[in-house]
């Protein structure tokens, strides 16, 4: 690509402290430092990449940013010796697309250490499809199995059911025998959370979350909780003895009013799930394994692709929680 030959990117920017995302032509002298410049095939849309090109949420570091946290595509020139032109390669998390341009551009450069060659079994697409919320889900299992989590110890629950991660977990989780409980406030979707093989449904609003005690009826080996708060502080209230909670998220909220009574009285464990800068060996690990035991059974069906014009139009759909699954961005296509 000639250095001067301009690009489409969907770049966000401060104008007059208001946070505004919107595309426009960019070339290779504008993109961030790195080794590796890729043509970029595919993106993902995350609740984090909403958050950041609305300015919901004070996601982004530094402005103007190439949005995108999650990205596909092909190298095209590269100054580290791993990878070459022609390489398949994956990059999520780290800085992209918050404080590093990202994947919502036809052309990226990245730091080395941050890309992935794509691994044997997965097309680029697929990668997206996975994306952040699969490598998410896929490291807060392993680390769970860490801890002593097996299919006979009895079940998980998974909540923010129909997001991404959620809907993901779901599909591992089952596909590895895992008895899984599926908790969402949207009851218009228990079918779609019956497809993706949990064995049961429960709805956010039947739990009184205003009395939440200390110790509750033991129930969970295991959650994967999205959302924090009330809920993540009912969840430690009614795991097993020896439980384990991969702590996620915070889609309800930051804050954690619990006691220490679950921790030191039932032996449950907290883990929390750092997604965005844990290193190797979990990161190539993680992607062997959704490649192999954890690959989701249902990833097309969960999956909607979008053309990279639409791009714009399903950011609100995340801020307001319309969406389910995982939204793939067609940025160049194989």
């Amino acid at each position: 690509m000639p250095s001067a030959a301009p690009f489409k990117a969907f770049l966000i920017r401060q104008d007059e402290g208001k946070v505004v995302g919107g595309f426009t032509e960019m070339t290779e002298a504008e993109l961030g430092p790195g080794e590796v410049t890729i043509r970029v095939a595919y993106s993902s849309v995350n609740y984090k990449d909403a958050l950041a090109a609305t300015g919901v949420g004070r996601i982004i570091r530094r402005y103007p940013c190439i949005g995108g946290i999650d990205l596909s595509g092909t190298v095209i020139a590269s100054a580290d010796v791993r990878f070459a032109p022609g390489d398949k390669v994956l990059a999520t998390s780290y800085d992209i697309g918050v404080a590093h341009h990202g994947g919502y551009a036809e052309f990226a450069r990245i730091p080395a250490n941050w890309v992935l060659k794509l691994p044997a079994g997965l097309t680029l697409k697929d990668a997206m499809a996975l994306g952040t919320a699969g490598f998410t889900a896929g490291l807060g299992i392993v680390r769970m199995e860490e801890n002593g989590l097996k299919p006979a110890n009895g079940p998980v629950i998974v909540t923010g059911a129909t997001g991404g991660v959620g809907s993901l977990a779901i599909d591992m989780l089952s596909g590895l025998g895992y008895q899984v409980v599926a908790l969402t406030g949207k009851e218009t979707e228990k079918d779609y959370l019956l497809g993706l093989g949990a064995q049961e449904v429960l709805l956010r609003q039947s739990l009184d979350l205003a009395k939440i005690k200390p110790l509750g009826k033991e129930t969970w080996a295991g959650a994967v909780d999205n959302l924090g708060g009330d809920v993540l502080a009912w969840i430690a209230s009614t795991m097993k003895q020896g439980g384990t909670i991969a702590s996620i998220g915070l889609a309800a909220s930051m804050s954690l009013n619990t006691t220490v009574a679950p921790f030191i009285l039932r032996g449950a464990c907290l883990l929390g799930i750092d997604s965005g800068y844990i290193g190797e060996p979990y990161r190539s690990g993680v992607w062997r394994r959704l490649t192999a035991d954890l690959r989701p059974r249902h990833l097309a069906a969960m999956t909607h692709t979008i053309s990279f014009a639409d791009l714009p139009k399903v950011f609100d759909d995340f801020i307001q929680a319309r969406v389910k699954g995982r939204i793939v961005v067609t940025v160049g296509g194989e």
